[in-house]
């Protein structure tokens, strides 16, 4: 039995969606059971539980021989490094108590860096707590997800403009998670023969003005790269609806990429997505 968190998101669903296709069995978590309704319908079990909620989560990964967990988006939190030890240590619990023996956990390009990167420390903090778990770790490091541009495609579509937070000429390490979910899924059945760590990105490394380009070809129309000033974008941010929290965190992030800070610590593992075809499927 496989468990699977984060299939209302991105990567959680490709990688339930791989699995029950092999004729796997599989376990899903969800916090509402209505959004497990669909799973079940495709013969997965499905559990209800929030992370943080030990005895839920131990209950859900009982059984199990291995989970594919993460850290949700969690908008409404005002200190990062308090949620994360928090988080970190409701995980451990439930997956000591359960018994699971191997654990994927998606973490991030740079996770290895202790602080500096804005939302990235939360996964550094995940990553330091779980070294000590009997049971195996593989930590999934993703790099800078493809999906991430797709937050500016109104501006593209309506302006024809790419915000840009940071050099449009510096190359970023980026990732579609449909590569994401089928790695993890990959590893899941690897089983405790997985690396500790895989550090993943796209076939090759990308900027900003690549992404121009390929939207500019998908969407038919000239979309020129908009300059956003270090001293402006936690406004900025905060202007499209992100907390002061995250603004602030996301700003330190693209500092981090303008700094050459927000690098793999080995040699990343390519995915076989390239941003020309990621932009061309999300757009058409």
């Amino acid at each position: 039995m496989f468990v699977v968190a984060g299939v209302t998101g991105h990567t959680g669903k490709v990688v339930a969606e791989t699995l029950l296709a092999q004729s796997l069995p599989v376990r899903v978590i969800v916090r509402d059971a209505k959004k497990g309704e669909a799973w079940k319908a495709r013969g997965a079990e499905v559990a209800l539980a929030e992370v943080k909620d030990v005895k839920a989560m131990t209950q859900a990964l009982r059984g199990a021989t291995g989970a594919y967990l993460l850290s949700p988006p969690a908008m409404e939190v005002t200190d990062l490094p308090k949620h994360a030890t928090e988080l970190a240590a409701a995980l451990k619990a439930a997956i000591t108590e359960s018994g699971v023996k191997h654990v994927v956990f998606l973490s991030s390009i740079a996770a290895h860096v202790p602080s500096g990167t804005g939302p990235i420390v939360s996964v550094h903090i995940i990553e330091q707590a779980f070294k000590d778990l009997q049971a195996h770790v593989t930590f999934l490091r993703a790099g800078y997800f493809m999906e991430n541009l797709l937050g500016s495609l109104h501006p593209m579509k309506e302006q024809g403009v790419l915000p840009a937070m940071f050099d449009a000429q510096r190359k970023l390490e980026m990732v579609a998670t449909a590569d994401i979910g089928a790695v993890a899924a990959e590893l899941l059945r690897a089983g405790a023969s997985a690396p500790k760590v895989v550090e993943l990105s796209g076939p090759t490394p990308s900027t900003l003005t690549d992404a121009a380009k390929a939207f500019s070809a998908a969407l038919k129309k000239p979309i020129n790269l908009a300059p956003v000033p270090a001293v402006a974008q936690v406004d900025v941010l905060k202007g499209v609806g992100l907390p002061e929290t995250w603004a602030k965190a996301y700003a330190e992030m693209n500092a981090a990429v303008e700094a050459n800070r927000l690098v793999f610590e080995g040699t990343p593992r390519r995915g076989l997505i390239t941003l020309e075809q990621f932009v061309a499927r999300s757009v058409n």
